[in-house]
């Protein structure tokens, strides 16, 4: 009689996006909650030099197809043909040692264009990004201002700093506003010329950053003596599947005034309420999807690199990030 084999049972493979962590529970020195996660965004960090028109935003979009089919994953991008190219102003603002970057912190304006002009509010963005998750909802974000803002807990998934194929996790806790919402006489801030590069002025706003000051009337200045000129393109949607579905986009960053090309990346964004709300199989593809893109799109990336490590590194001062 022949020997019965028994079957061996197929165990599920767990995620690295699946298996991330939870926050501990946890308040602010006010008394409400700590944040919780409600992003998950990939990103790739692409070598700038094949971007050199619109079309070869729509190259990348190319090299898309062969994962998204190998993992199940639809990409769309039929409707993002005639979609317009976003330009947007971006420069960032530290201490001249870094204080603010070295510490995990990053300040940044931002400002879109339209025809050529700048059009709305410029937006402020205060972020700390750590690979610590605890560490990272644990630091209050809040700017002391009237007018609202909105908070955004993000996990960023890269790949590894050394090698392709794998995911790295960082998790950003940023919060952003248009500058109008800092009125006169908010918190002590008085919008008029020559306030902009104080270091008093910004604790008075972000409070976060009052640990690193070291003497009153320390100035602040534009990183690399640079703004950026941001170049953004949609190129398509993917569906993971169960509801889950993503903007994929493009962007260049090049040197404003001369064009100097320094960075690219892509990157698409999960956006949920609850994690619970995330289906596992669509986090199963859209993890499959981001490795599998890797080895395609090898020859693009830029591994290491973050868009705004690059923009401190400009000076050959490189900083000491946690990134």
């Amino acid at each position: 009689m022949p020997k019965r084999v028994a079957k061996k049972k197929t165990e599920k493979k767990e995620t690295r996006v699946t298996r991330l962590p939870d926050v501990k529970p946890g308040k602010y020195a006010d008394g409400l909650p700590l944040n919780e996660i409600q992003y998950l965004e990939c990103k790739l960090i692409l070598r700038p030099n094949r971007f050199t028109s619109r079309k070869s935003f729509f190259d990348f979009a190319k090299i898309m197809r062969r994962p998204a089919a190998e993992t199940k994953v639809v990409f769309s991008s039929e409707d993002f043909v005639d979609a317009p190219l976003q330009i947007r102003e971006v420069l960032f603002v530290d201490t001249a040692d870094f204080r603010f970057y070295n510490n995990a912190f990053i300040l940044r304006r931002r400002v879109p264009y339209e025809d050529g002009f700048p059009v709305g509010d410029p937006e402020i963005v205060f972020k700390f990004r750590h690979p610590d998750i605890q560490t990272a909802a644990q630091m209050d974000v809040r700017p002391q201002i009237f007018g609202d803002y909105r908070i955004k807990f993000k996990a960023e998934a890269l790949p590894f700093k050394d090698h392709l194929g794998g995911m790295r996790i960082l998790f950003s806790h940023n919060v952003q506003f248009p500058f109008s919402h800092v009125h006169e006489n908010n918190a002590g801030w008085k919008v008029v010329p020559g306030e902009a590069d104080s270091m008093d002025t910004l604790v008075r706003v972000f409070p976060a950053l009052g640990r690193l000051k070291k003497s009153p009337g320390e100035k602040v200045e534009l990183v690399g003596e640079t703004i950026v000129e941001e170049v953004l393109q949609d190129i398509g949607v993917l569906d993971f599947g169960d509801g889950t579905s993503a903007l994929a986009n493009v962007a260049l960053w090049r040197a404003r005034g001369d064009h100097r090309p320094l960075i690219g990346e892509f990157a698409y964004e999960l956006k949920f309420k609850r994690r619970q709300d995330l289906r596992e199989k669509a986090l199963r593809r859209a993890e499959a999807f981001f490795v599998a893109l890797q080895d395609a799109a090898k020859d693009w990336i830029a591994l290491g690199a973050t868009k705004t490590g690059v923009v401190y590194r400009l000076k050959g001062n490189p900083p000491h990030a946690h990134e």
